[in-house]
């Protein structure tokens, strides 16, 4: 009988972590929805080692969406982003400058994580690439 009770029991706590957990997904608020999450440069000289590109996104949720942070993964990378409140249905950008000055020339795949108050609250966004090497002038 014990066994029964406890089956029963474990039932139920699942039933109401689930309907839990389908109450929280469906819960209105910011949500951003980028257009693209990867940016591929191509190649590029190591001459001219600076590239950058443009992500963007809208707040396809009904609150305003707030970018808290834009993280690259390395001091190669520099983001930029906006600072005020995207509305609901309105776009934003984020720019992502990558400086290969310094670098071995070659193929790179860099991240940058962007948290927000929306959902999701974190977003990982790649940039990547092949740096060629400077051309040597002939004497």
């Amino acid at each position: 009988m014990k066994k029964i009770l406890f089956l029963f029991a474990m039932i139920f706590t699942c039933m109401v972590s689930y309907a839990q957990a389908d109450k929280e997904s469906n819960e209105k608020g910011p949500k951003i929805k980028f257009e693209e999450k990867t940016h591929d440069f191509g190649k590029f000289s190591e001459s001219n080692p600076k590239v950058s590109c443009v992500f963007n996104f809208t707040n396809v949720g009904d609150k305003p969406l707030v970018i808290h942070q834009a993280i690259a993964a390395c001091g190669c990378t520099a983001p930029s982003y906006t600072k005020e409140p995207v509305m609901p249905g309105e776009k934003g950008s984020i720019k992502v400058v990558y400086n290969g000055r310094g670098r071995y020339p070659g193929f790179f795949k860099k991240t940058i994580r962007i948290r927000t108050n929306g959902t999701p609250e974190v977003t990982t966004l790649y940039i990547q690439g092949e740096m060629t090497p400077k051309e040597e002038t002939a004497e």
